[in-house]
């Protein structure tokens, strides 16, 4: 059952479920999680005025400490059942990614969020359009399923989240990068502050493209020189919109006008050098051309996720290479999804990760390219194998003419 108390009452044991008040200032990146004395102590200093207790997950207010009635349906949204109960780590550093949680079952998860997460931005892109201004509060359950699905393992939002079609890629565009934010965040060990940060420029960074003519936004052919123009302003429009809507994180706002800049200078809106791009801002061009090249857009057809990082790796001064190189870590040298040909002569789609062994991911081998031919479905752990069986090469779906890769890997 829910409860809405004043902070005042709070009591080590109970557990929060929902923060009411000024959450763009207040120093918590989960806003649900059980309470100690310290986080009591920061919830009392942080401006938050009332907050929405879960009885059932933990204590219940005393009938003298003056809370209100049940809060009913007060929380629009209520954490996964098996959300963490220690979820604010505050301003402590970033602990590490968990990966207890199997591939499979996160999977499902994921799946969930895209669906909810693709609803959540079309409506915030709706209000834009209809004039009314964006709140970005109402992105902040999205971020607690996002941060909490790649905490719970790194590479199962990110995967799925790639999988779109044309029409979704505008909406979906900004979960997926949320998630890579996240995830390359977790991995080059941010503290708090900056995690959350990231997680939030990800997933705001496009909505200046809620200022641009649909027509233009969604054209399937290629751009007119004019069109091209009007597409590159949206993060001038992103940035207004989020200043407008309330948001005064710096690093944010600066996430959302200059995602597009390059380390060389040659990009836009600005062309600033790489000595005046933040660390968040140069972590977004990553993760944004990524989703972006990986993707089916109206225009264009998605590379392999392993053919996207060779290419990206080619692209001398777009990117911080160094970041570069941490995207890749986490991520993996072969990504989820990814066709790879073995040493076998069998083509496999990769299926997770191996900790510590970039070049030895599981792998689902279904085709032979030797005799062009289906095989026995089998799965195989490189790492396991030794010599015996390794990645040779990476291959193209399209031309190998096989389609719905995904369906061999998603639950």
């Amino acid at each position: 059952m829910l409860r809405t108390i004043d902070v005042a009452a709070l009591r080590p044991g109970m557990y929060v479920h929902k923060l009411l008040g000024p959450w763009l200032e207040h120093p918590f990146w989960r806003t649900a999680f059980l309470v100690d004395a310290d986080r009591i102590r920061e919830l009392r200093d942080s401006g938050v005025e009332q907050v929405v207790i879960d009885v059932s997950r933990g204590d219940d207010i005393d009938d003298d400490d003056g809370g209100d009635a049940p809060a009913g349906d007060a929380g629009e949204y209520a954490p996964a059942a098996d959300a963490p109960l220690d979820g604010d780590p505050g301003r402590r550093r970033a602990p590490p990614i968990a990966t207890g949680v199997s591939l499979v079952s996160e999977l499902a998860r994921a799946k969930r969020i895209c669906e909810e997460g693709r609803d959540a931005v079309e409506a915030m892109f709706r209000e834009v359009r209809l004039g009314h201004g964006m709140d970005p509060a109402r992105a902040l359950p999205l971020l607690d399923e996002i941060t909490g699905s790649v905490d719970r393992h790194p590479n199962a939002l990110v995967s799925v989240a790639r999988l779109k079609d044309a029409d979704s890629y505008t909406y979906l565009h900004s979960v997926a990068v949320s998630a890579l934010m996240t995830m390359l965040a977790r991995q080059l060990g941010l503290p708090d502050e900056q995690v959350r940060d990231a997680a939030m420029g990800g997933l705001l960074h496009d909505m200046g493209k809620a200022m641009l003519p649909v027509e233009v936004l969604n054209k399937p052919g290629k751009l007119t020189d004019e069109e091209f123009a009007i597409v590159r302003g949206h993060p001038v429009h992103g940035e207004r919109l989020l200043r407008e809507g309330g948001v005064t994180q710096p690093a944010v706002l600066h996430i959302a006008r200059h995602h597009h800049e390059k380390m060389d200078g040659q990009g836009y809106p600005q062309r600033l050098p790489s000595a005046e791009l933040p660390l968040l801002t140069r972590m977004s061009a990553i993760c944004d051309v990524y989703d972006a090249i990986s993707s089916n857009r109206p225009y264009k057809a998605g590379w392999d996720p392993a053919e996207s990082l060779r290419r990206m790796a080619s692209w001398k001064g777009h990117f911080d290479e160094a970041l570069l190189k941490a995207f890749v870590r986490a991520l993996g040298i072969y990504p989820v999804g990814a066709l790879v040909r073995l040493s076998s002569d069998k083509l496999a789609v990769v299926v997770e990760q191996t900790p510590g062994n970039l070049l030895a991911p599981r792998v689902r081998a279904f085709h032979s390219a030797r005799s062009h031919t289906q095989i026995l479905v089998t799965d195989i752990d490189l790492a396991a194998s030794g010599d015996r069986e390794r990645v040779v090469s990476v291959e193209s779906p399209a031309q190998w003419g096989f389609r719905e890769l995904e369906k061999l890997w998603l639950p």
